[in-house]
């Protein structure tokens, strides 16, 4: 099957699900709100800057789920879903997870944002899979930790790779739609490279490299 892979952030959202996360426990008053909220905005211009130290980053996104219960954490993401995510979801972008769909393709979401976070929004978009850091749980609660390598820049690439020997697919004819600079390293990997909403950095290489570059905003 022809692997149809994607950015969730900024590409099939017309947000970013990690930094927004971040901005609703401050909202709910669950972390230090002034201190949270200030690292996380710090965080989130290290990341559109391509200089984000994923490891300092995953301790700091991953350490408030240590707080709370399964139960409290599936209610929390629930009302996340329906007060952040929905308003982020792009009606152009379920066309295009759709149109590939309907070739039979298969939907991989690769994505930088812990797969507490994403797992559920994969899901509700139909993703036939995702690969996503991962967070640790002992004994049924989330540590604060991470297992493996996290899926940002090249880890995308080592992660898929994995993934890849584990399940017998091939990248011929795939396709990667991303926003990000910081997925350079799988843009460069695919058969069909595309640029979608990108930031200045991606949108320049696209154009120097002729990749198509479109738009999923409603």
């Amino acid at each position: 099957m022809t692997l149809a892979i994607f950015d969730l952030d900024g590409t099939l959202l017309s947000g970013d699900s990690d930094y927004t996360w971040g901005q609703f426990l401050v909202e709910k008053g669950l972390v230090d709100t002034q201190a949270y909220a200030k690292a996380n905005d710090r965080f989130f211009q290290q990341y559109q800057s391509g200089t984000l130290d994923i490891h300092e980053y995953l301790a700091f996104s991953l350490a408030p789920l240590a707080l709370f219960n399964n139960e409290e954490l599936t209610q929390l993401h629930r009302t996340f879903m329906a007060e952040k995510i929905g308003p982020m979801m792009q009606d152009k972008a379920t066309a295009l997870l759709k149109h590939h769909k309907d070739q039979g393709h298969f939907l991989l979401m690769i994505t930088a944002t812990n797969q507490f976070v994403t797992g559920p929004i994969a899901e509700a978009m139909g993703m036939d899979h995702i690969i996503a850091p991962i967070p640790e749980v002992i004994d049924g609660r989330y540590t604060g930790n991470i297992v493996g390598i996290p899926s940002f820049q090249e880890g995308k690439v080592t992660r898929l790779n994995d993934w890849l020997a584990e399940t017998g697919h091939s990248m011929e004819g795939s396709y990667f739609y991303s926003d990000s600079r910081n997925d350079l390293p799988l843009l460069e990997l695919v058969t069909h490279p595309v640029a979608v909403d990108a930031d200045p950095t991606l949108t320049d290489i696209a154009k120097e490299r002729g990749w198509p570059h479109i738009s999923l905003r409603d």
